[in-house]
């Protein structure tokens, strides 16, 4: 059956797990039975490291069978859907309802839709309240759960924080308490009040939230005594002891990152007013750079992967970077391994780093200025040299690199229409750099993203601009750049930026809205080619919420649907923060 399934569908290797590398658990002789679902396709959550390390950790928990879930494409779907069938888990091909708890990777807001229909291709109901104790528990975690608010109606339990500590917290307490549980002695409302006593659990059925007349939150707290009032994030304290998959799973298929991702840190040590993923990771942590050796040796003992990307938010500030480099091109260069970073900082180019890493391949460089003019970058808060770049661009065009990649953000406070067009000017200097070692322009790619004030950081209380806008400065840019055949421009689709925003800021009554979008055929709203605004405003409409409510300034006295996480930043840095900024 299964077989004549995947022949009429794209990709099936999507679907028939069996990968290299796999760990070998019985599924039926497991204790507690762990469904691990990533709300996009398998080419996506298969290049996620976070879901790859919780896989690792709970497989390696021995009463523990963890199995995987990820969004089937819409053919499947289809098929699924037409002939009455549930989604199986890749490795034993069991039902979602046959699992004790269900856990989704929450990364990106615009997966909503998609663990709903996870949910119900799985024969689940939707909504909490609906469970019982003979479904399993659902859980979330990843970078929205430090605000859940929007999908609380959903969930039994999140994570706030890293996980990889606090899950095996959570198993342990289930083990305990799972046949109370199944057998009727214990109600659910008593099951969750025990996970929320472990530090980074939120159950958000124990919590009541109230407006005020104008809709704002006047006042959220818990139902019962005891209950915490914050939640405290959870974070790994030492992540040189902190696991990392070495048996790499290698997929039949190529995925997104087809490649050894190697985490070298966690945190920033860097203070970018705009930057969400500062508070979530924070504090700064790096591996040691012999526990990063080890696992770059271990790991490609594992696969054979000819290309390593070394992995943090700020790459450049790994305090022994030239001496992890060297010592990485050392142990690959002759086997041809490859070697990339993510956007990096301009003074790491100059000296040795551009040619160490250019002896293994030439591949792209990407840098992140966020803005081209000097003003914009002191409000963001951003540390760029420009002496630097232009120094270290320079060098690595000498070295034979060919293309540049630079990110830039429109719709940032105190804007005008000249750091538009520095936008332009800035990245043909780039381009016409090359010139300087005899060399053609250079192939510039600019990829342009609109600033979304995000929950725990300086902008929080920002507004952030309407479509209008942003349609006006993107057609802008558009202009601009056709005179310019080296340069090439990507602009992120406005309504999805929209909609994150909206999401990302959003409290408990955005979860209706999510429920009738999905009902409505609203799927991998994440994809272009699946994006429907229509769908979204008619959602928007039905539940009678105005979506701009959501994008407007907040004042410093509100109380915010997220201020009842601590995510180790005082509400109060922040403002001090924001005071630097004149918005």
């Amino acid at each position: 059956m299964l077989e004549d399934i995947l022949l009429q569908v794209n990709k099936p290797a999507r679907y028939i797990g069996g990968e290299w590398n796999l760990p070998k658990k019985d599924f039926t002789q497991a204790e507690i039975k762990f469904a691990l679902c990533f709300p996009d396709l398998y080419e996506i959550g298969m290049s996620n490291l976070g879901m790859r390390i919780i896989y690792g950790i709970l497989n390696n928990i021995p009463d523990v069978s963890c199995e995987r879930f990820f969004s089937p494409d819409c053919d499947l779907e289809k098929i699924l859907r037409s002939n009455n069938i549930q989604i199986l888990s890749l490795e034993s091909k069991s039902r979602l309802k046959d699992f004790d708890i269900i856990g989704f990777s929450l990364g990106y807001e615009l997966n909503y839709t998609n663990v709903l229909n996870i949910l119900d291709l799985g024969g689940i109901p939707l909504k909490s309240t609906l469970r019982n104790e003979t479904f399993p528990l659902i859980i979330g975690g990843g970078p929205c759960a430090f605000n859940p608010e929007p999908m609380h109606e959903f969930f039994d339990l999140f994570i706030v924080g890293e996980a990889e500590e606090t899950i095996l917290k959570i198993i342990d307490t289930y083990r305990i308490l799972k046949g109370k549980f199944k057998a009727s002695a214990m109600n659910k409302q008593e099951l969750l009040v025990m996970f929320s006593a472990i530090e980074g659990v939120y159950a958000p059925s124990l919590y009541d939230a109230i407006y005020d007349n104008e809709g704002g939150l006047r006042e959220f707290k818990p139902k019962f005594s005891g209950t915490a009032v914050k939640i405290k994030k959870s974070f790994v304290q030492d992540l040189n002891s902190a696991y990392f998959p070495r048996d790499w799973i290698i997929p039949y298929i190529s995925i997104v990152h087809d490649r050894i991702t190697l985490e070298i840190m966690r945190g920033c040590p860097n203070r970018c007013r705009f930057c969400q993923a500062r508070s979530q990771y924070f504090p700064f942590r790096t591996r040691e750079l012999n526990n990063i050796l080890d696992i770059a040796a271990d790991t490609y003992a594992a696969t054979g992967y000819e290309e390593i990307s070394l992995s943090g938010l700020s790459v450049s500030d790994y305090s022994n970077i030239e001496k992890l480099l060297e010592s990485l091109v050392g142990l690959f260069k002759e086997k041809a391994v490859s070697l990339s970073l993510p956007s990096i900082k301009p003074k790491t180019m100059i000296g040795k780093i551009s040619t160490l890493i250019s002896t293994i391949k030439k591949t792209g460089l990407t840098f992140a200025p966020e803005s081209a003019t000097e003003r914009l970058r002191q409000v963001l808060g951003k540390d760029f040299n420009l002496q630097d770049f232009f120094k270290g661009i320079e060098q690595a065009y000498a070295s034979g690199y060919q293309h540049v990649k630079l990110y830039f953000m429109i719709g940032l406070p105190q804007e005008r229409e000249e750091d538009l067009d520095a936008i332009i000017e800035f990245s043909n200097n780039v381009s016409q750099l090359r010139r300087k070692v005899n060399r053609a322009p250079a192939q510039v790619n600019i990829s342009v993203n609109t600033l979304i004030p995000k929950p725990h950081t300086p902008f929080q209380w920002l507004n952030m601009e309407g479509l209008d806008t942003i349609k006006s400065k993107q057609d802008y840019l558009k202009e601009k750049i056709n005179q310019n055949k080296r340069l090439k421009l990507s602009l992120h689709n406005r309504y999805m930026s929209v909609l994150e925003g909206i999401f990302s800021r959003g409290d408990r009554r955005l979860s209706q809205v999510v429920y009738s979008a999905f009902k409505r055929g609203a799927r991998f709203d994440a994809w272009n080619d699946y994006f429907n605004w229509n769908i979204w405003q008619d959602a928007f409409s039905e539940c009678n919420i105005n979506p701009e409510f959501y994008l407007r300034q907040r004042k410093k006295s509100e109380l915010l649907p997220w201020d009842f996480i601590d995510v180790g930043l005082s509400k109060e840095a922040l403002e001090k923060e924001a005071e630097k900024i004149n918005y």
